[in-house]
């Protein structure tokens, strides 16, 4: 389930103070309407591939299989079998079809999945439905995935339908995915890739996974090479639905070796399995908390979790960057050291490279209030890429954004005009509107503003 969080809110956390964080605004979806498709914006798909090695990809699978996000045990392997058809209903938002068919796409090539959109019946229902009556139903959930329904209205007149179990399902006949009607292209997009992805796969979110999309952390927005990998070993001949996690863990070592060899030869250490509970509850803490004091306390809970565990992995860079990310204005130093530190981590676990390019995000708008404009250009260099290729118009946006106004700075207007203009549609893909790429302007200004003027 993909969850509600604004990760890219607050963008500085600069020694002197932090930046606000910006109201949520109404989506205009008129702007759907223009040519601001992934495709168009993006070009072909440019996923970076799996970066783990195959037996740390066999325990992943087999968490991310054979347990809920509730921490519920699964006790057989379910997918579907035969062709899968997709039909959108609902409030359909007007890229909805193009951003469909693009990901049905990618999923018949990378995955090897029979899968296709239809208008007529279906094995997996995508409603559309407002983001308003949907948290009325699943509070905090951006989208969700259900089995053995068809409608939103017939979840709701029997939420509590032992149907709705996915611990029973055994082979996959229909799956319902809720999905908000009135969000950013970016949001609708992101839910589309997660949630079909667990209608058709695993079902499980790992925050220690940083090269996934089923990780609440959100910094994986579209599908990766590590998510394709996944689909096409949960749809491999070799694997029935009935079968148990001991019958599938016997599988999956000849079935990676055949479809992705280069994985063989990785000798990398096991992440630790389970993720204990009260770290996951102090990071949801953390980010589901009204105010930031209380999310400041949560997220350093959280650290200390992760210290004291050892941890050298993903669940560390998250709590550090939680840490930095709610730590009020009175210890921006201690946010500085807790993001180059997250950084750092990303920098030296297979696929860490989009979630360090959040973290180098937040890097570039401190240096940029600390009037370091050589270094805006290299974090910015560094991060532009994986957002580009992770497809993420609003980070790839906030780059462009921070490293025109350093561009500017130095005495370079024509360049950072260049790159605000550029910077448009991605904003526009990301944000939602023109009235939310003025007000994410009008901050990265400000930090400028603040330099300049002496403030503190």
């Amino acid at each position: 389930m993909r969850r509600g969080l604004h990760l890219l809110g607050a963008l500085a956390l600069a020694a002197c103070a932090s930046a606000p964080e910006p109201p949520l605004r109404p989506v205009d979806l008129s702007l759907q309407t223009r040519a601001i498709s992934s495709a168009e914006l993006f070009g072909p798909p440019r996923p970076f591939p799996p970066a783990r090695s195959n037996a740390q990809i066999a325990e992943d699978i087999l968490e991310l299989g054979f347990r809920l996000e509730s921490g519920r045990e699964i006790p057989q392997f379910s997918r579907f079998e035969g062709p899968v058809r997709v039909r959108l209903t609902g409030q359909i938002p007007p890229l909805a079809f193009v951003e469909m068919d693009r990901m049905i796409d990618r999923m018949r090539r990378e995955a090897g999945i029979d899968i296709s959109r239809t208008n007529g019946s279906a094995e997996v229902i995508v409603e559309f439905i407002p983001r308003a009556a949907m948290r009325r139903t699943v509070a905090g959930a951006a989208c969700f995935v259900l089995p053995n329904v068809e409608s939103f209205n017939e979840f709701v007149a029997a939420p509590l339908s032992p149907r709705l179990d996915w611990a029973q399902v055994v082979t996959r006949e229909r799956a319902l995915v809720v999905a908000p009607a009135d969000a950013t292209v970016q949001e609708m997009r992101d839910c589309l890739h997660e949630e079909v992805a667990q209608a058709l796969g695993p079902l499980n979110d790992l925050y220690r996974i940083g090269e996934t999309v089923m990780n609440d952390d959100n910094f994986q927005t579209a599908l990766t090479g590590f998510d394709m990998l996944v689909l096409r070993v949960w749809y491999d001949p070799a694997l029935r639905p009935g079968m148990s996690r001991d019958e599938v863990a016997r599988l999956l070592p000849r079935i990676l070796r055949r479809l992705n060899p280069g994985g063989a030869g990785q000798q990398q250490p096991l992440d630790p399995l389970p993720t204990p509970r009260a770290w996951t509850d102090a990071v949801e803490d953390a980010l589901g908390q009204p105010g930031r004091r209380r999310s400041f306390d949560a997220a350093r809970r959280a650290l200390r979790i992760a210290t004291d565990a050892g941890w050298q992995d993903e669940r560390l860079a998250f709590s550090l960057f939680l840490a930095g990310r709610f730590a009020p204005a009175s210890r921006g130093e201690d946010a500085l050291t807790a993001l180059v530190q997250a950084a750092a981590i990303y920098d030296n676990i297979p696929g860490g490279q989009v979630p360090r390019a959040h973290m180098e995000m937040h890097l570039a708008a401190q240096a940029l209030a600390a009037g370091q404009d050589q270094l805006v250009i290299r974090l910015t260099d560094n991060a532009m890429e994986p957002a580009r290729r992770s497809e993420n118009g609003a980070l790839l946006s906030t780059l462009m954004l921070l490293r025109a106004e350093a561009m500017a700075r130095m005495g370079r207007p024509s360049t950072a005009a260049r790159l605000r203009r550029e910077s448009e549609a991605f904003a526009i893909f990301g944000f939602g509107s023109q009235r939310a790429l003025e007000a994410r302007q009008a901050e990265i200004g400000a930090l400028t503003s603040r330099r300049d003027t002496g403030g503190g």
